[in-house]
């Protein structure tokens, strides 16, 4: 068991969860501690997978495929590791909650990092945002301006005014309005009058 376990909290420092084993209380098998190991475990698997059961994971399967894979690993493995607590001794269990402390620390760097990074990408959205919303509020005076000469008494019965109407009132973007509002303009005779002859 206490095996396991160490291949369990080598498998976290990896993956750099921080999480440290107390392997002293789950090996006694006392169903408090091992129920609150449990569930930390399901809440951390929750997070990661975001709550959601894989219907193809067949455990069985799974493990006899890989059990045939570890053996050879785990044999090696495991009489280096028996060599290596031979000649650690006492020193063993003082390392535990020094890894778990680098861990931890490895890890609020990372996040730290990755902190920065996505508020320096934030900030240049915000950045593109307010660049886009000063340019379409630009546009948009234009296009106003462009109604409200549009809709003057003097030349709302022209036919570029109302050429212009029909693009500036289109419901659907789907279907261009520029067809209907150059026949408006070719219809209309003298329209494109050069200064001198009108």
């Amino acid at each position: 068991m206490i095996q396991n376990y160490k291949i369990l909290q080598d498998v976290f420092n990896k993956l750099r969860i921080s999480k440290n084993i107390e392997v002293n209380k789950l090996v006694k098998g006392r169903p408090l501690d091992n129920l609150e190991f449990l569930q930390w475990l399901k809440r951390y698997c929750d997070s990661v997978n975001g709550g959601i059961m894989n219907e193809n994971y067949n455990p069985v399967e799974r493990r006899s495929k890989g059990c045939k894979e570890r053996s050879l690993k785990i044999s090696k493995k495991s009489s280096k590791s028996l060599q290596a607590n031979r000649l650690s001794g006492a020193n063993s269990t003082d390392r535990g909650p020094c890894v778990g402390k680098v861990c931890n620390a490895i890890a609020e760097e990372h996040f730290i990092e990755q902190i920065q990074q996505l508020s320096e990408k934030i900030a240049g959205m915000k950045v593109s945002v307010d660049s886009a919303e000063k340019e379409r509020d630009f546009y948009f005076s234009k296009l106003r301006d462009i109604e409200i000469l549009c809709q003057k008494p003097e030349s709302e019965h022209l036919p570029m005014a109302k050429a212009i109407k029909k693009i500036l009132y289109a419901a659907d973007a789907r279907d261009s309005p520029l067809p209907e509002a150059n026949e408006i303009i070719t219809k209309s005779p003298g329209m494109f009058l050069d200064e001198g002859e009108v």
